[in-house]
């Protein structure tokens, strides 16, 4: 005679579901805090991509002022003075005929564009001051060592020995600007600063041209 036996099959206990409960949400919890984290960092590196971007577009647009700086209207030098953080001189920067003097200069963490448009006086004057500023760059995190501007003479080489004038320099003596500059949306968060640096030839000067 066979006598079946019957196998039980027990379920989970209520501590191993607790356990079990426990450690799915142990997972998802850390599967949230994983995508949430991956997800500022890949936004915070996009916000930085478009900073760094827009301040390219910009520094371009300052270095072709300064290529194109020429006598004013009233027949002024091209550079009025030249600073670490402030730089103002003569250019036709909207192709429209006149010659504006053009004041950059760093605020807070702001490079600022300052344009004054030559007033229709016999001689031809410039009026005193800004009259109208325009942001060219933010979030550039420059410190008190880390000049934006500068300058060198007609015996600048290139090569990391090469010294720039002692500012306020010599208008006189400039032929190539420097525009150095560091960007960080954030400077809290990595990562660090990002580094930028261009050089710009002033096309109208030669050796001949005497600071009026």
């Amino acid at each position: 005679m066979k006598i079946n036996k019957l196998k039980k099959y027990g379920g989970l206990t209520i501590i191993e579901m607790l356990v079990a409960i426990g450690i799915f949400t142990l997972g998802m919890v850390g599967a949230t805090l994983l995508f949430s984290r991956a997800w500022q960092v890949n936004g915070y590196s996009l916000e930085m991509g478009e900073s760094t971007s827009e301040v390219s577009q910009s520094i371009n647009k300052i270095l072709n002022y300064i290529r194109e700086a020429s006598q004013s209207d009233n027949g002024s030098y091209p550079i009025v003075s030249a600073d670490g953080n402030d730089l103002v001189l003569y250019s036709d920067y909207n192709n429209d005929g006149k010659v504006e003097r053009l004041h950059f200069y760093k605020s807070g963490q702001d490079i600022l564009m300052g344009v004054t448009v030559p007033a229709d006086t016999m001689p031809v004057t410039y009026p005193a001051g800004d009259q109208q500023t325009v942001t060219i760059a933010d979030h550039i995190v420059n410190t008190s060592s880390q000049p934006v501007f500068a300058y060198y003479d007609d015996t600048y080489a290139g090569g990391a020995g090469q010294n720039p004038l002692t500012t306020p320099a010599m208008v006189s003596d400039i032929r190539l600007i420097e525009v150095h500059l560091y960007i960080n949306i954030d400077p809290n968060r990595a990562p660090d600063n990002i580094e930028m640096q261009s050089f710009a030839e002033l096309r109208n000067l030669n050796d001949s041209n005497q600071a009026q």
